[in-house]
């Protein structure tokens, strides 16, 4: 798994545990920048994994609009909340993370919800992002 992915898991586990939670993401940010800190070998995915997180938190009234919109018919809350956490991260990365190829942060998500949530997730997260990404052009 290369650090890129690791680090979508880790900011995947952030924003879903402080959905679940019902704590403030930045409060999350301070609890793991702690074991980061105390745990070398989590340092190559930290980075990048904080670096998602800090960009959700910055831009989440525009990521979440545009989920939104291109959910026909699905609101935030209706969602699986891991599903909300993917599709943040996804829309982050396409939206702003020029780094990050749109194919390569589409098939990212997808394979997470593949692994993580429903059955017919794949297939709508796939849809979303990719209308996002056409959208932006």
């Amino acid at each position: 798994m290369s650090a890129r992915t690791k680090a979508r898991k880790r900011a995947l586990d952030l924003l879903y545990s402080a959905d679940m939670r019902q704590v403030p993401v930045e409060q999350m940010l301070v609890v793991e920048a702690q074991k980061a800190v105390g745990e070398p070998e989590r340092a190559a995915s930290w980075l990048y994994a904080r670096e998602i997180v800090d960009g959700i938190v910055d831009h989440r009234d525009e990521i979440d609009e545009l989920i939104e919109t291109h959910s026909h018919g699905w609101t935030l809350e209706r969602m699986p909340a891991v599903d909300r956490a993917i599709l943040r991260i996804g829309v982050w990365e396409i939206i702003h993370n020029d780094a990050v190829p749109d194919p390569v942060a589409i098939s990212e998500a997808v394979e997470a919800a593949t692994v993580l949530s429903t059955d017919d997730s794949a297939g709508f997260v796939n849809g979303l992002l990719a209308a996002i990404s056409h959208a932006k052009a």
